[in-house]
């Protein structure tokens, strides 16, 4: 496209001695002018983007973490669990205090009130007596009234207007008042032909006068007025603002160019002083030590604490099935074994005791120990 505009402007303003005479220094102080800005707006670019990625997404993302944290997490539980139901109790109350008693006045009183006590002897009398005597007040009124009113109207009224005035008013139109405008009419035309006859010879001789000092008075403009202007303008001032902007956006370009090698040039003594010491520190200083930390100390840690954990299981786990023992043995103590005994525990046949030689003989024999000591051994 800038090819194309420059072979336009070339095609009609030929490249001038003046126009190669100011292109290079031109060019120089616009490109003097125009670096320091151009690298101001990469730095402040550059900012911008670290910026953003930085400290304004984060910063955002843990604002709307907040917010949804903070504020509409529990504007949502206070909006779920308190007001909306406090709000259904509220409209449920309103509706029972103030709609269904007005409802209820409403439908049971106001309307069969309204109903038979007025609709249907309104509508009794509009039927029996106000509609007879309707008929009959109209029925006299187009008698007394309407007929006599309609004759004079037809037989008097119309033929007097008709005859007495608008035959006179069109006879004296077309007879008298139409002839005297047409003969009007003519005198003043034949008038204003004469007029416009004298008036148009007067000035077609002004006019001639005045277009030859028209004719001069132009020529004398464009001789020392247009034509210097044009000139100066095709000449000297096209070409001198069109090197400026072509220079304008040259040193744009070129100061771009420099400002992303000072970028680069930056950015490789910042790796190089900053970025791959920090990296060598953390790839052998920093993984080594916390690699031991979590194989030497936390490991360890961690499993004694989980073994912690399972001993103080197991001992809360043994207490509490001890303390449970003891108050079986302490019921069984006070109120004896078979009635001590809870409904709950399987009971099962008692063993054969020494000083016992009864058994059944279709009976299995009982274990000498009880289910629950079974339990304390497998647990042990």
């Amino acid at each position: 496209m800038d090819a194309s505009k420059h072979q336009t402007l070339d095609r009609y303003e030929p490249d001038t001695a003046l126009t190669r005479l100011i292109r290079i220094p031109v060019r120089i102080v616009v490109l003097v002018l125009v670096l320091p800005v151009r690298m101001v707006w990469d730095l402040l670019a550059a900012g911008w983007h670290a910026a953003d990625r930085t400290l304004l997404r984060p910063l955002g993302r843990g604002l709307a973490w907040l917010a949804d944290t903070l504020v509409l997490t529990p504007l949502s539980w206070l909006f779920t669990h308190v007001l909306t139901p406090l709000a259904l109790a509220v409209t449920w109350l309103a509706t029972a205090l103030f709609i269904w008693p007005w409802i209820g006045l409403w439908r049971y009183v106001v309307v069969p009130v309204a109903k038979y006590g007025v609709a249907v002897p309104l509508v009794w009398l509009y039927g029996t007596v106000l509609t007879p005597l309707g008929h009959g007040a109209a029925w006299l009124f187009t008698t007394l009234v309407v007929a006599p009113a309609g004759g004079l109207w037809r037989h008097v009224l119309v033929p007097a207007a008709r005859y007495g005035v608008i035959v006179p008013l069109v006879w004296l139109y077309g007879a008298v008042l139409t002839p005297l405008g047409r003969g009007t009419a003519w005198v003043l035309d034949r008038v204003w032909q004469g007029t416009a006859w004298v008036l148009g010879g007067v000035w077609k001789g002004l006019a001639a006068t005045g277009r030859g000092l028209g004719i001069a008075v132009t020529w004398l403009v464009m001789t020392l007025l247009v034509a210097p202007a044009s000139w100066l303008y095709r000449r000297v001032l096209a070409p001198v603002g069109r090197e400026i902007a072509d220079a304008a956006e040259v040193a744009w370009r070129i100061a771009g160019y420099l400002s992303r090698a000072v970028g680069r040039g930056i950015a490789w003594l910042f790796r190089h002083l900053i970025g791959v010491p920090v990296a060598w520190a953390y790839r052998t200083v920093c993984t080594p030590l916390g690699h031991f930390v979590r194989d030497a100390l936390w490991a360890p840690a961690r499993r004694a604490a989980l073994e912690a954990g399972r001993a103080a299981r197991s001992a809360l786990a043994t207490a509490r099935e001890t303390v449970r023992q003891a108050r079986r043995d302490a019921w069984r103590a006070l109120v004896g074994g078979t009635a001590g005994a809870r409904s709950g525990e399987p009971q099962g046949v008692p063993a054969r005791t020494l000083g016992s030689t009864t058994t059944v003989p279709s009976a299995a024999q009982a274990p000498e120990t009880s289910l629950l000591d079974e339990k304390l051994v497998k647990q042990g």
